[in-house]
C-alpha cells in the first residue's frame, strides 16, 4: 500500500518555505555562506548553510516569548511542521489517529554549549538543560501544531529523518495510525563543527559532489516535514496528492562508526529493499537524489553501490547538498521535498560544482537544470554508524 504526502513544510539556508526552495534549486542559487550567527574559532576557516535568521526572528515568527526555552532545532522544526500542516490543509491535527515522527542530532546543543560555563551563575540559562535532549524538540513540534497523539523521535545520524518517513509510512500501512506528520530539524551548533572538523570532512570551500577533486562537506541547518496519510483520509478529506511514499529501505554495513564501506555493501542493500518494497525495477527509476555529502569516501561508496544497482542504466543523479550544505538529521526530510518537487515539476536539479570525473568510475551527475517526465525519484541518506537509507518517491 502506497502512503500519500498532502502537505509539505522547509526551511534551509536556500529559503524559508517550499516556494523559495524551489526558486533557489531552479536558478541554482547556493546557500553556502560563512557563518554569522554565533562565533566558532573556525568562522573565517570553513563555509556553512546557514539559515539567516536570528534565534530572536524565528521566535518571532513562531509567536513565543523572549523567555522561552526552545532551542534553534526546535524553532526550525516548528516553522516548517507548520508549514506543513498548512500545505496540506488540515484544520485539526486531532481528527483522527494522528502522529509525529521527528529526526534530530544536534537536540538542543546549540543552547546549552553555549551556556555550558555559567549554568552555576545565571540561573535565568538553566531552562535550556531540560530542552537539551532530542525529544524536547519533538514534542515542541507536537504543541506547537496542536498535536496530542504519538509523539516519538528518531535519531539514526545522517539517515534519521528518511527512517522517520519510514516509519510514519510502516505505522500508516499496518492501520496504527491515519496521518503522520514526518521530517527532521537540526540548527547549527559548535559541536558538530567540532566534531566534523575532527574527522578532518569539513570542506574550506564550496562542496563539489561526486568531483575527483572534493574535499569535504559544508555543515548545514535545516528542517523540512511532510504529511503523510492514509487513502481513507485522503478521500474523506478530498485531499490533494502532493506525492506517494511508495518504497523504503533500510540496512546497515557495519562497517566503521564513521565511513562507509568501499563497496557501499549498505547503501547497496538499502536501494535494493527500497526497490523491492514498491515492486520497482532500477530502470523503472527516472531520477536519484545522491546522498552525495562531498567527502571522499561517500561519494566513492555510494557510486559504487548506484553501480552496483543500476549497472551500465544509472539514471540522471545530482547531489542537492551543494544548494544547502550537509544538515545532518534534516537531511533526508529537505531531500524528500526536493524529490516530490523534482516529480511535481518534472525537473532534475543540478550537481553544483562538478567539474573533473571521479577517476575511480564513469559517473558523472547532471549538472544543469534538466526536464525531465519522471514518475519514481529515489532518494539516498547516509549515516554515521553504517545506517542507510533510501526512500522512493511516486507520482502515483
Amino acid at each position: 500500500m502506497k502512503v500519500a504526502i498532502t502537505g509539505m513544510g522547509i526551511i534551509s539556508s536556500i529559503g524559508n518555505n517550499v516556494e523559495e526552495n524551489y526558486h533557489a534549486l531552479v536558478h541554482g542559487n547556493t546557500g553556502i555562506s560563512v557563518i554569522e550567527n554565533f562565533e566558532t574559532v573556525h568562522k573565517d576557516v570553513i563555509k556553512v548553510g546557514e539559515i539567516k535568521l536570528t534565534n530572536q526572528q524565528l521566535a518571532q515568527q513562531l509567536g513565543i516569548g523572549h523567555d522561552n526555552d526552545f532551542s534553534r532545532t526546535a524553532m526550525l522544526g516548528a516553522i516548517a511542521a507548520q508549514q506543513a500542516v498548512e500545505n496540506a490543509g488540515i484544520q485539526n491535527m486531532n481528527d483522527c489517529r494522528s502522529g509525529l515522527i521527528s529526526a534530530t542530532s544536534v537536540g538542543g546543543m546549540d543552547m546549552t554549549e553555549k551556556y555550558y560555563y555559567e549554568y552555576f551563575e545565571n540561573e535565568a540559562c538553566r531552562k535550556y538543560i531540560t530542552s537539551h535532549d532530542a525529544g524536547d524538540s519533538s514534542h515542541k513540534i507536537a504543541e506547537h501544531i496542536g498535536l496530542k497523539g504519538f509523539v516519538t523521535t528518531v535519531s539514526t545520524a545522517c539517515s534519521s529523518a528518511a527512517n522517520a518517513i519510514m516509519l510514519g509510512a510502516r505505522m500508516i500501512q499496518s492501520g496504527q495510525l491515519d496521518r503522520v506528520v514526518v521530517g527532521g530539524t537540526d540548527g547549527l551548533a559548535k559541536f558538530t563543527i567540532n566534531g566534523f572538523k575532527t574527522l578532518m570532512i569539513l570542506s574550506d570551500s564550496y562542496n563539489k559532489p561526486f568531483d575527483n577533486n572534493r574535499k569535504g562537506l559544508n555543515l548545514g541547518e535545516a528542517a523540512a516535514f511532510l504529511v503523510l496519510e492514509s487513502d481513507a483520509i485522503v478521500q474523506k478529506e478530498n485531499r490533494k496528492v502532493l506525492a506517494y511514499v511508495s518504497g523504503f529501505g533500510n540496512a546497515n554495513d557495519a562497517f566503521h562508526q564513521t565511513a562507509s564501506s568501499e563497496n557501499g555493501e549498505g547503501a547497496f542493500l538499502a536501494m535494493q529493499k527500497a526497490l523491492k518494497t514498491a515492486s520497482l525495477k532500477p530502470s523503472d527509476i527516472d531520477y536519484i537524489n545522491a546522498h552525495g555529502t562531498a567527502t571522499p569516501n561517500n561519494d566513492l561508496s555510494e557510486g559504487r553501490a548506484i553501480l552496483r544497482i543500476f549497472e551500465a542504466n544509472v539514471p540522471e543523479f545530482s547531489s542537492t547538498k551543494a544548494f544547502t550544505g550537509h544538515t545532518l538529521a534534516a537531511a533526508a526530510a529537505i531531500e524528500a521535498v526536493y524529490s516530490v518537487l523534482a516529480l511535481q515539476h518534472n525537473v532534475i536539479f543540478p550537481n553544483l560544482n562538478f567539474e573533473t570525473p571521479m577517476a575511480e568510475f564513469d559517473l558523472i551527475p547532471q549538472t544543469t537544470l534538466k526536464e525531465k517526465t519522471m514518475h519514481h525519484v529515489l532518494s539516498n541518506s547516509f549515516g554515521f554508524g553504517g545506517n542507510c537509507s533510501t526512500v522512493i518517491f511516486s507520482k502515483n
